[in-house]
Parts: structure tokens; C-alpha cells; sequence
């Protein structure tokens, strides 16, 4: 059984806790409402996506382009969703490496031994109490279906569908799997809660004793690469967030800027659009990280809460700082606010206290509007919708800024082990040095790999339509259908 969990326990104390929690050889059973609570979260991530995502991205875009949008946001969706049940889901979340899983679950072979897929179960933060692992398949599909879906936003109204169809598979396999799997692997609590049942049973205590070290061993091996650097990440600051932004801004950098990019007005043809979809982001947003806890408990509800209160201090902060430099609000600068908000808490969700993430989501507010503006414009690249600016830089202040908000003295939770409820003693520096191995690692993975994707993209099918079919627009030219008839 594998699952997500964001942080690395001590063994001993994990021995310890699973010891106690096992008595009676009891058996994993899978929680009805923590099944329901993830049925709920799933299908709220898929909205964040469609139509969440595409209707922020669509309306962002000009009228010409809104319906290119929608399509390679639900193409993506698509792909990945069978990328992922095929061998996607097995090499994210099976062992074999520290880079990346096997392919003993590829075709989602995961019924168990003289049983059928019905009965196969993935754990939870506690022991022996599990989830259906359909249900934790499908989750973590709708995590691989949005990441590569946010950096369309970055190259929008100039690549060629052609090349996006090509593109998002190669990312999703070469990038986005061994991300996913160095972050959040590890074999799970109930590989020791079964040595523990073994030694307990055992007439020979001095060979189930040494069995029991070895498992200990096994266990502490089986784990993804930064997940060993003790890096926490609760709900994918680096394995969506940065590793999407980075991308992101490869891929306009290489494609290179639109045609009359900051000669002509290139203006949102729909605030109204982009203002739906940034609601149904923030919606959705409660499953992404609400349900990373994995369990209907009270994780879910800090993560709730953080969710909440970041997300408006972040479209606050922007909004405000925005009036004091140009003079007045934007809707526009309240709702990239609220996504970077969103962006910052999601590495913090579990970790934070409430005010903590206040502060969080003050701090990226103003950091993102200086990286979509001032930066941006002093480098001169072409972002479209600003996934670096907002994705990539909100995900690295939400992932240092969890090292430090996890801090119990700060509000925070601890690096716990919720099999004994234990808080881990916190050391600042070997935290942030742990969370500098996840930012780092992700950066350079993702923006070297994207880069060779992107060339190689761009020798097979060509990366950039001409600039006729730019100007006239990619709605009638690659899809040949308008978003509007009037």
C-alpha cells in the first residue's frame, strides 16, 4: 500500500506508535467516511481543472483564442487520465528507486492476492486504517491532470495544438511522474505495522527481532529522494506548483512572445469568465488540499481553514499594494491575488496555524504582483497568463515558508507522526536546508527536462503556429470553430 505523506518520522517512534496501535493484530479496514470524504475531494480537484482552470485561462486570453484554450486544458485531462491508469499511477506510487516507481501496478493491476480490484486499499496518516486505493488512484490522477494543464497558461495563443498533444505526455512521463515520486513516496505505515504484527505473534523472538530490524531497514529505504531530505510539501508546492511554473516559463522563453507583444493591447476578453473561474478554482481548492490529509479529521479542517484565510489575505495583499502603486483596484489583481494565495498555502495547508497562514498570504500577494510586474517587464519575456510569476514564485515562498510556519511556536503543527500524535523536536535550519533540497531538486528537473521537451517538440511537429495564423486566431485556424457567433 503507498500513499502521500508529507513528512519523514523517526523509525523508532514510528515502531513505537505502530507497536501500540497494532495490539490484537488488528487488521487495516478502510473508513466509510474518510472513502467519502475523498470521493468529495477528488471530484472537487477535477473542478479546479475543468471548467475551473479553463474558464481563469479562457477568459485571460483575446476572444480569438478563448476556444485553444479550453481545448488543451481538457485535452490534457484527457491524456494524462489515461497516462495515468495505464503506467502513470505505477511509477509515481510503487517502489523501485528513489527517482522513480516500477511497473508492478501498470493497467492498475492492483487487486490483491485472491482477491479482486475492489478490495485493494492504500493507507492514511493512521495505521491500519486505509481508504479503497481506487479512490487514492483517482485523487492523485486529478493532481497529474491539472499540473501540466497550468502551463498552457505560460505559452497561450501561439503554440501549436499539435505540439501541446505532443508536449503533455512527454512531460507528464519524463517530468512529472519522478517528481511526484521523489516528493511524496514512501511504502506507508502499514509495512511496519506487519513486521510488528509478525514479531508480536513470533515464538522466536530473537529472529523476529532480527526480521523486524531488516523491515526497518526496507522501510527506510523505500522512499522517494527528497522525501529522504525530509522536505514537506502537503499538497504539491513543488510537485505542481513550481515544477508546472517553471515549465511554464521555459516554454514562453523558448516559443518566444506573441506577435505585437508590448506594441498592442493584448487585454483579457473576459474578466467575467476569468472571475468564474477563479471561484471554481478556489472551490476546488479545498480538495486539493483539505484532501490531502486523506482522512475526514481534524488535518482536513486545518487545511480547510488555511485554504480560507491565505487565499483572501494573498487577493488582499495584491489588491492593496496594487492601488498604492497605480492608483486604483483591479478585479484582475484580486483574483491572480487569491490564486497566489492559493498557490503559497497548498505546501502549508497541514502545517500552518491559521495565522500563520495570514502572513503567508500577505507576504506572496506582494511578492507575486513585484514578479508579474516589475520583473517581468524588466526582463521582457512573454508569460501569458503569468503561470511563473504567480505558479513558480508562489510555490517557492510556499515551500520555504512552510519550514518555517510548521514551527509549533509559531502556531504551527509539527512535524508529526500521527501514529502516536508525536511532534517532532524542530530545527530550523536542517527544515529549511530540507525544503532548499525540494525547491532546488524541482527547478532544476523540471527546468532542464521541459527544455529538452520543448526541442525536442519543436524538431517533430514544430512548437509555434506562423504569424498569420497568429494574428488571425487560433480558435478558427487550429479548431476551426469560434467561442462567439454574434
Amino acid at each position: 500500500m503507498t500513499f502521500k505523506r508529507p513528512y519523514s518520522a523517526g523509525l523508532t517512534a514510528l515502531a513505537v506508535g505502530m507497536f501500540a496501535a497494532t495490539s490484537a493484530y488488528a487488521e487495516a479496514t478502510v473508513n466509510k467516511g474518510d472513502n467519502a470524504w475523498m470521493l468529495t475531494s477528488t471530484v472537487l480537484v477535477l473542478l479546479m481543472t475543468i471548467p475551473g482552470l479553463a474558464l481563469f485561462y479562457g477568459g485571460l486570453v483575446r476572444s480569438k483564442n478563448m476556444l485553444s484554450v479550453l481545448m488543451q486544458v481538457f485535452y490534457t485531462v484527457c491524456i494524462v487520465t489515461l497516462i495515468w491508469a495505464v503506467y502513470g499511477y505505477s511509477l509515481a506510487f510503487t517502489g523501485g528507486s528513489d527517482f522513480i516507481g516500477g511497473f508492478s501496478k501498470a493497467f492498475l493491476k492492483i487487486a490483491p492476492e485472491g482477491k479482486t480490484i475492489l478490495d485493494a486499499q492504500a493507507a492514511t496518516f493512521s495505521a491500519d486504517v486505509n481508504i479503497t486505493e481506487l479512490i487514492y488512484i483517482c485523487f492523485q490522477m486529478t493532481f497529474a491532470c491539472i499540473t501540466p494543464a497550468l502551463i498552457v497558461g505560460a505559452f497561450a495563443e501561439r503554440m501549436k495544438f499539435s505540439a501541446v498533444a505532443l508536449f503533455v505526455p512527454l512531460w507528464v512521463t519524463l517530468i512529472y511522474l519522478p517528481i511526484a515520486h521523489m516528493v511524496w513516496y514512501w511504502a506507508g505505515p502499514d509495512a511496519i505495522s506487519a513486521a510488528l504484527k509478525t514479531f508480536e505473534a513470533a515464538t522466536d523472538k530473537a529472529a523476529a527481532q532480527a526480521a523486524f530490524d531488516a523491515a526497518k531497514t526496507a522501510f527506510g529505504d523505500d522512499q522517494g529522494w527528497i522525501f529522504k531530505k525530509g522536505a514537506i510539501d502537503f499538497a504539491g508546492g513543488t510537485v505542481v506548483h513550481i515544477n508546472a511554473g517553471i515549465a511554464g516559463l521555459v516554454g514562453a522563453l523558448l516559443i518566444g512572445k506573441r506577435v505585437g507583444y508590448g506594441k498592442e493591447l493584448m487585454a483579457p476578453h473576459s474578466l467575467t469568465m476569468t472571475m468564474i473561474g477563479a471561484s471554481l478554482l478556489w472551490v476546488g481548492w479545498f480538495g486539493f488540499n483539505a484532501g490531502s490529509n486523506l482522512e475526514a479529521s481534524g488535518g482536513a479542517a486545518l487545511a480547510m481553514t488555511n485554504s480560507f484565510v491565505a487565499t483572501a489575505a494573498a487577493a488582499m495583499a495584491w489588491m492593496f499594494a496594487e492601488w498604492i502603486v497605480k492608483g486604483h483596484p483591479s478585479v484582475l489583481g484580486a483574483l491572480s491575488g487569491a490564486v497566489a494565495g492559493l498557490v503559497a498555502v497548498t505546501p502549508a495547508a497541514g502545517y500552518a496555524g491559521p495565522m500563520g497562514a495570514i502572513v503567508l498570504g500577505l507576504v506572496v500577494g506582494v511578492v507575486c504582483l513585484f514578479f508579474c510586474t516589475v520583473v517581468k517587464n524588466a526582463l521582457g519575456y512573454d508569460d501569458s497568463l503569468d503561470v511563473f510569476g504567480v505558479h513558480c514564485v508562489g510555490g517557492i515562498v510556499g515551500a520555504l515558508g512552510t519550514g518555517i510556519l510548521v514551527n509549533p511556536a509559531l502556531g504551527g503543527t509539527g512535524v508529526m507522526d500521527y501514529t502516536i500524535g508525536k511532534i517532532a523536536e524542530y530545527d530550523f535550519a536542517a527544515q529549511m536546508v530540507s525544503q532548499l533540497w525540494g525547491v532546488c531538486t524541482t527547478l532544476v528537473w523540471s527546468g532542464i527536462g521541459s527544455a529538452i521537451l520543448f526541442k525536442v517538440v519543436d524538431v517533430i511537429v514544430g512548437l509555434r503556429v506562423n504569424v498569420e495564423t497568429e494574428r488571425e486566431g487560433l480558435d478558427v485556424t487550429e479548431h476551426t470553430e469560434r467561442a462567439y457567433n454574434m
